[in-house]
């Protein structure tokens, strides 16, 4: 059975409505959102981006997000979703058939991605009961923070904000209060040219580069372990384009045929092949948007070739 029409045999529980005012108990508070902000054109069109983004992730393992709000609540999408995306596998079983489960892997999942973001559960805009409770507005902004932090050239709209209607029972009775939520911030304005990343990484203090490229080591090393290769030193043992084709391989899943390029370069010019056809690659992948010189990459010091970890 495929994955989706699997996942659609075990929507549990059903669809949850907002509660009822009746039963709010003293000092609960309770937020909603009203049909004029579901029907918010940049509302709409942020459920769109996010849901084919979502899509998009999930192609190869055959996952269809119809719905933000009905189908991410039971953390089957978000546990596949956070593993492509973080490159983790976490310990929490694959599916789960009851809402006590189900809960419990949402727990899993969503302590793994605030532990990624950074971000303390206190401090978070979405917990386990509101994404299981199937809160449009926590499932947003735990979808945003993602995308913001694992793909951050995502185009989501900017400035998105909805009205929301917060309902708080007090010993006086019901205290009702329109408030105002944006869910994306302003973006950056596009008549300024946008700081180059390295540019600015540069200009901190060399340990804190150093830290960076140690991060960026421990990743590549990650994703090469599987091949039995290893990197210690960026300077050097990319010049060569070896490991950047074999590393672009393994994160887009494609296999280069070894007639392709040189995996055991022994000339500059061989050495500039590699880089050159790295580069096509990723532009073709869409993962470079702007001018990068082969001759600037080949141009580091000699590589010392393939290392085995």
């Amino acid at each position: 059975m495929e994955p989706e029409a699997l996942y659609n045999l075990l929507q549990l529980p059903g669809k949850v409505d907002p509660p009822a005012v009746e039963e709010l108990s003293q000092g609960e508070k309770k937020k909603f959102l009203p049909p004029t902000s579901r029907k918010d054109a940049k509302f709409e069109e942020l459920q769109r981006v996010l849901m084919e983004w979502i899509n998009a992730e999930l192609l190869p393992e055959h996952i269809v997000v119809r719905s933000l709000e009905e189908d991410m609540f039971d953390g089957l999408i978000l546990h596949h979703l956070f593993q492509k995306l973080a490159g983790l596998k976490l310990d929490v079983e694959e599916i789960a058939l009851t809402a006590a489960n189900q809960r419990r892997k949402l727990t899993v999942v969503l302590e793994a991605a605030n532990q990624s973001l950074q971000v303390e559960e206190q401090q978070a805009q979405w917990s386990v009961e509101t994404i299981f409770n199937k809160d449009l507005l926590a499932t947003l902004h735990l979808l945003v923070a993602l995308a913001e932090h694992f793909q951050p050239d995502l185009p989501l709209p900017a400035n998105v904000q909805v009205e929301v209607i917060t309902m708080e029972s007090t010993k006086s009775g019901l205290k009702s209060e329109k408030l105002v939520e944006r869910l994306t911030g302003c973006g950056t304005d596009k008549d300024q040219p946008s700081k180059d990343v390295f540019d600015e990484l540069f200009k901190l203090a060399p340990e804190k580069v150093n830290a960076v490229k140690e991060a960026i080591v421990n990743f590549v090393n990650q994703k090469l372990d599987r091949l039995g290769l290893s990197v210690q030193n960026l300077d050097t043992q990319f010049a060569d384009g070896v490991i950047l084709l074999l590393l672009i391989g393994q994160l887009r899943g494609f296999f280069l045929h070894l007639k392709e390029f040189y995996l055991t370069p022994s000339s500059p010019a061989e050495m500039l092949h590699n880089v050159t056809l790295a580069l096509e690659l990723l532009k073709d992948e869409g993962l470079l948007n702007y001018a990068v010189s082969p001759e600037g990459l080949s141009a580091a010091l000699p590589s010392p070739g393939l290392q085995t970890s």
